[in-house]
């Protein structure tokens, strides 16, 4: 098989047509795994940090994601995994300079964290080098877009793309439109979507967009049922999986997303709809922040994961399901070069 046909996709016609180099500020998980994914369709990409180190540490996140990627597909073949790898990054350019990053970008995507004004300040001064063409989208989860858009002087061009983590594995993507945003714009970066091999609903901006805040809701209603009634988180994960087919019920998985994460959503679309009910913090979830137990990161939040038993109940929950462990862990096998065994006397 040949260099130049190990592993990249083709692109929709109206992409090769239009979308041909993308860039995107911000290399942390969801900078970086967009950047894997129109690298790994042949498309020019360019990753734009605050430093060099910042790009290194983009790039290694890239080429360990990759390798995944490369083992799922070709297994043991070392070179082919090898060969993925230099093809894909190929495609692949980070700089410091956001003013040179732009200026020939026919799609721009901000990843850089949820500060509306730090969004709001870098969309303006994209507009002195970008093209008159240029589209921009933000991938914020929980700010609005069509306020981001209202200030960015191309409100007509700006959508917003929700990415879940993680990025190169998850089918799904939000397409959040303003009330500025043109169809040609909107079915321009639903074509590109598709050609990084995602999934797209169109969302209007509201709070949570569709899947975080019926997720958010789901598991903050579970909460309240605890702190309400008493019934145990147990029963409550133990009813919830058995009814919806989910290796996690809603008290797990509110565990699983960080008790931080969904308190700051939470008091983020408060703010919009503070007659809002389901946007109301539980009193249980703020203990647990308060006291540091912010769930699975921090080995605690309503369970404990720092215990044998907790992993002993996972890994039988998923054999009794018949679960691929090294796909659901992303764990895969290494081929051992004999002759680099140390022996040992």
């Amino acid at each position: 098989m040949s260099h130049n046909h190990i592993c990249l996709s083709t692109s929709t016609k109206s992409i090769q047509k239009f979308i041909k180099t993308v860039t995107v500020i911000g290399g942390g998980k969801i900078g970086s795994g967009i950047a894997q994914l129109a690298a790994q369709n042949a498309q020019n990409v360019l990753l734009v940090e605050i430093n060099e180190e910042s790009i290194r540490k983009s790039f290694d996140r890239i080429v360990d994601s990759l390798s995944h990627t490369a083992r799922s597909i070709y297994k043991y073949n070392d070179v082919n995994v090898k060969k993925y790898i230099e093809n894909t990054i190929s495609y692949l350019k980070g700089t410091t300079n956001t003013k040179t990053a732009i200026e020939k970008a026919d799609l721009v995507i901000e990843a850089i964290p949820e500060n509306f004004e730090k969004k709001v300040k870098l969309f303006r001064s994209l507009n002195v080098s970008a093209s008159s063409q240029t589209i921009f989208a933000t991938t914020t989860d929980s700010l609005s877009v069509t306020a981001i858009a209202e200030k960015s002087l191309r409100k007509e061009r700006l959508l917003g793309l929700h990415f879940f983590h993680p990025v190169v594995s998850t089918k799904l993507v939000e397409v959040v439109k303003n009330p500025f945003t043109s169809q040609e714009i909107m079915e321009s970066v639903i074509d590109w979507c598709k050609s990084i091999g995602k999934t797209t609903i169109i969302c209007n901006d509201s709070p949570g967009f569709i899947v975080n805040r019926l997720i958010i809701t789901y598991v903050t209603e579970a909460i309240r049922l605890m702190e309400k009634t008493g019934v145990s988180r147990k029963d409550i994960d133990t009813a919830m999986r058995s009814i919806m087919g989910q290796d996690l019920g809603p008290i797990q998985l509110a565990d699983h997303l960080g008790h931080d994460t969904i308190l700051n959503l939470v008091e983020a679309w408060r703010y919009k709809e503070p007659e809002n009910m389901i946007f109301q913090p539980c009193l249980s979830q703020k203990r647990l922040v308060e006291k540091g137990k912010l769930g699975m990161k921090s080995g605690e939040g309503f369970y404990k994961y720092n215990d044998l038993n907790y992993w002993i109940r996972t890994f039988a929950h998923l054999y009794k399901n018949k679960k691929d462990w090294s796909k659901h862990y992303q764990i895969w096998r290494r081929t051992i070069n004999k002759n680099k065994i140390k022996k040992v006397n």
